[in-house]
């Protein structure tokens, strides 16, 4: 399964959730100063392209819309905190592709309050001094998830995302819901999508959180669905 695919920067995993089942390989790059840049070529995958279709369809909206509205996105971020410049642009209704320009990791989507920062930025002129660290849990995640285009989270609340619903679910809980609801192939789509991600920092990584390195390059590799129940907060910290 490759339905969300070179999407780069690996600690903007929240924003790239709201593509809920999808499977994400992320090439990155931070920059000295917390400045960087995402490439993003994304697509749905086959069973939430129909389920969407489907709730289209019963609320009498437009079929040919695109599921994936490269240009709500654009408008929706670009004047977001930390964003520089972004560009997306439909490459068929359920793919999109373009750039997002951030001057600093650590003001990314920050809606100035502490409820809506999920990701803090440290930097320093010696070995180990600088880090990134991403928390997502109840609180943060749902003031993140309201910040981006209303769509994106209308489709987490079509699929019973306790993110967005504010429910307390296992992942067997939630999987075995959506199984009941929208049928098992649903569930295991969703079961099966991971967001995994390659990111590149300007010095060799001396400590690391949730994932593993080399070099100067950090690897992670995140189930989606942790992000869509999060049945325990997720922490992924780098330090180089």
């Amino acid at each position: 399964m490759t339905a969300l695919k070179k999407i780069t920067f690996a600690l903007f995993v929240p924003l790239f959730a709201v593509f809920a089942s999808c499977a994400t390989m992320i090439d990155g790059e931070v920059r000295s100063g917390g400045a960087a840049d995402i490439a993003v070529d994304a697509s749905l995958e086959p069973r939430t392209i129909a389920l969407i279709h489907s709730l289209r369809g019963f609320m009498g909206g437009p079929a040919d819309a695109p599921i994936l509205d490269g240009a709500a996105i654009s408008q929706s971020m670009a004047d977001a905190p930390g964003v520089l410049a972004v560009s997306l642009v439909n490459s068929s209704p359920t793919a999109l592709s373009g750039t997002v320009s951030v001057s600093n990791v650590g003001d990314f989507l920050l809606a100035g309050d502490a409820e809506g920062q999920f990701i803090t930025f440290t930097e320093g002129q010696a070995a180990g001094t600088s880090s990134i660290v991403v928390n997502l849990d109840r609180t943060s995640a749902p003031a993140l998830i309201a910040r981006l285009t209303p769509e994106l989270g209308g489709y987490l609340s079509a699929l019973m995302a306790p993110v967005v619903l504010g429910e307390t679910m296992t992942r067997q809980e939630y999987l075995s819901l959506v199984a009941m609801i929208y049928g098992q192939p649903l569930a295991d789509e969703i079961a099966a999508a991971s967001i995994r991600a390659s990111v590149q920092f300007p010095r060799p990584v001396t400590a690391i959180q949730g994932g593993t390195a080399a070099g100067n390059r950090a690897q992670f590799d995140v189930p989606l669905v942790d992000l869509l129940v999060l049945e325990h907060p997720l922490r992924y910290e780098v330090s180089w």
